[in-house]
């Protein structure tokens, strides 16, 4: 049997989501001038979140609309409305004013601590472009910036912003552009990207994502706000107003270190095939929430002290009863939702030995597959494709179904107890 290592190592793919095109200019962002100077630039366009879901735009005619459907991208000028008053990075604490040389900290790099969290996404290079290091945005940072070759990109989430607000953007857009907008549902959009749109879309949502759910320190419960365009968070305690008068309070201890829960969080999981002994079968399985047809590779979160490949062996066996050995590196893939690396494995397995679900109960079933059987469904003319807004749609009226149900069973436990009091005590 020829083992899965004697793969060709050199093949590695790139996968939907990853290959980013942007540079993504890391040493920059605690550069406020840099910053103010890009997001302002005449090439600069955004992505726009609302919660997680993204901005999509399509023709007005109904009749083109569906099939044209894409990812809106804005010019700043848009965008401004809900940005707040300039300075937008490196801000002092009354708004429109930027930060004394006296103020600039580690903690106050590129702050902005007034209006929503922004991220600045990167830039797409031209073919002739050359990022500029870090020595040379000193002086005259906007000439400078002028000359970069290429489109910046950023992008915000404006779920915390007022509907009128988010209107009055969307609406503009709308009437210069003949455009209709919409927020997509973010896994329905997949399959509306190419593999630029993709590789940008999965870098945004992901920090838009942690910018949004992030609002408080874990080291100290207090307001967190945002630095180095949108890639660091930072506890307001630790600014040079911030509150520190309660007496016997102690230092926030975010200000000491490097702590992780002040930088952007990528969850990895592993996502494994479990090929059999000839080589022509897999085993997929079935999540308790997928459709009724729907099986997929089986996954899970790497646990502290596990390498990817032990990951790989504790969730074969837990999900499904199989255990397997020869763990072999494929690929990975950024996986937008919220925020994880997909890094994926095979492994071999003895396909007669029993499958069982009844461990973890995660899994509705699992099966082993035939080489022409996997074939038979990608080349079906409807492929594999999957409505994420049906299946999310589901999923709630399900979810209000168990609530509903449960909510009976708790009256009916309050009339017996109101009927028969002792057995309460």
């Amino acid at each position: 049997m020829q083992s899965i290592s004697d793969h060709d190592s050199a093949y590695r793919p790139t996968n939907f989501f990853s290959g980013s095109p942007l540079n993504r200019l890391s040493w920059l962002r605690p550069s406020h001038k840099f910053l103010n100077a890009v997001i302002t630039s005449p090439n600069t366009r955004w992505l726009l979140f609302k919660a997680g879901q993204p901005l999509l735009t399509s023709p007005q005619s109904t009749a083109e609309a569906k099939s044209t459907k894409k990812l809106a991208y804005l010019p700043t000028r848009i965008v401004l409305p809900i940005l707040g008053p300039s300075p937008y990075f490196g801000q002092s604490q009354k708004p429109g004013e930027l930060l004394s040389q006296s103020d600039i900290t580690q903690s106050t790099e590129a702050a902005r601590h007034l209006g929503i969290p922004v991220v600045f996404l990167g830039l797409h290079e031209t073919g002739t472009g050359s990022a500029l290091p870090e020595t040379e945005f000193k002086e005259d940072v906007e000439s400078i910036v002028n000359k970069l070759e290429g489109t910046p990109y950023f992008a915000v989430d404006v779920g915390d912003l007022e509907e009128s607000q988010i209107d009055g953007v969307l609406k503009t857009v709308e009437k210069e552009e003949n455009v209709k907008l919409e927020w997509g549902e973010p896994r329905s959009a997949m399959g509306l990207m190419d593999g630029f749109e993709a590789a940008v879309y999965a870098e945004a949502r992901s920090m838009v994502d942690w910018n949004f759910r992030s609002k408080f320190c874990a080291g100290c419960g207090a307001p967190q706000y945002s630095m180095w365009g949108g890639w660091k968070l930072s506890c307001t305690r630790l600014l040079p107003w911030g509150d520190n008068s309660s007496e016997g309070r102690k230092p926030c201890p975010s200000g000491k270190g490097l702590n992780n829960y002040t930088h952007p969080r990528t969850d990895a999981v592993v996502i494994m095939i479990a090929i059999d002994h000839t080589g022509e079968k897999i085993l997929l399985g079935r999540n308790r929430k997928f459709p009724l047809k729907f099986y997929s590779a089986l996954a899970g979160f790497i646990e502290p002290g596990e390498a990817f490949e032990d990951a790989v062996k504790r969730e074969m066996w837990e999900e499904a009863g199989v255990r397997v050995w020869d763990v072999t590196y494929h690929s990975a893939q950024p996986w937008p939702y919220p925020a994880n690396l997909m890094v994926g494995y095979y492994a071999r397995a003895d396909s007669t030995k029993p499958i069982r679900t009844d461990l973890d109960n995660e899994l509705m079933d699992a099966k082993w597959y035939t080489r022409g059987e996997i074939l038979s469904v990608l080349d079906h003319q409807t492929g594999t494709k999957l409505d994420f807004k049906r299946f999310a749609q589901k999923e709630k009226a399900d979810e209000r179904e168990q609530s509903a149900s449960l909510q009976k069973q708790q009256e009916r436990w309050r009339q017996q107890l109101q009927q028969n009091p002792g057995e309460g005590a």
